[in-house]
């Protein structure tokens, strides 16, 4: 097959969480301008609505929906409302996350389970809930949102956030497994590791460690606008198709040293 036909996602539908704002309307935005209609959800419905109207700009319909992908009965109506709107949902963009910094001697239980519940249970029930349909279809990919940060340690000085860590390991032993167990269905579970992109979440961060991070990234820049595109298009596309279980790092060269 032509390999631009192998990226071609054109009548495709994808969910992307947390799709409204950040990494998640970066992984919309090339879902979307290789074809793909899109479920954006997130907790703030209004965000959604805005970036949707963005991508029908792009010739595809998108829907935009509230999820709060902790609550099991939102997520459930999420999956239901989107394949009232297309009748398929060949993609899943597990982004939605949060994360909670300060030392662990620290860090409150309520904490701990806030951060926990939305980076690993929600991809959890997302996973559940669109997994059910992917597995009568008989076929899906399912990309998941970890981190380098899940990959291994760092120095307190430079990011002090056990708990996101530890939800990003979660996310990598659970993309691992499940693609073994889905396997049989023709899904395909994998995904993305980034390293240092500036978002809201690592905003802090990038501004009060810019120069250590910086010398510790061979390409020497924090991870730019485009540059999670290409990963998101390879791993819900047909290029993939025998990749699976796989944790794709973008990160700039980082985890590399």
């Amino acid at each position: 097959m032509d390999v631009r036909r192998l990226f071609d996602l054109t009548g495709r539908v994808a969910i992307v969480t947390g799709g409204s704002m950040g990494l998640g309307m970066q992984f919309a935005r090339a879902l979307a301008e290789l074809g793909a209609n899109l479920a954006l959800c997130a907790r703030k419905v209004e965000r959604c609505e805005e970036a949707a109207g963005e991508l029908r700009r792009l010739g595809v319909k998108a829907l935009a929906l509230r999820c709060d992908v902790t609550n099991p009965s939102e997520v459930e109506q999420m999956v239901s409302r989107t394949l009232e709107e297309f009748g398929r949902i060949d993609i899943l963009v597990n982004n939605a996350g949060v994360s909670w910094g300060g030392p662990l001697e620290d860090l409150p239980l309520e904490q701990w389970n806030r951060v926990m519940a939305a980076n690993t249970t929600g991809a959890f029930l997302c996973a559940q809930a669109v997994g059910r349909v992917m597995i009568r279809q008989k076929r899906g990919k399912i990309i998941n949102l970890a981190s380098v940060a899940g990959l291994g340690g760092s120095p307190p000085e430079v990011m002090d956030a056990v708990v996101y860590s530890a939800s990003k390991g979660a996310v990598i032993a659970f993309t691992r497994d499940l693609a073994c167990k889905w396997a049989r269905y023709h899904i395909n579970v994998n995904a993305i590791a980034p390293g240092w992109f500036p978002t809201h979440m690592s905003e802090w961060i990038i501004e009060h460690r810019k120069e250590f991070l910086l010398s510790h990234i061979p390409l020497g820049r924090f991870g730019g606008e485009d540059d999670l595109k290409g990963a998101v298009a390879f791993l819900a596309s047909d290029a993939a198709n025998y990749v699976t279980g796989h944790v794709l790092v973008v990160d700039g060269g980082a985890s590399a040293w």
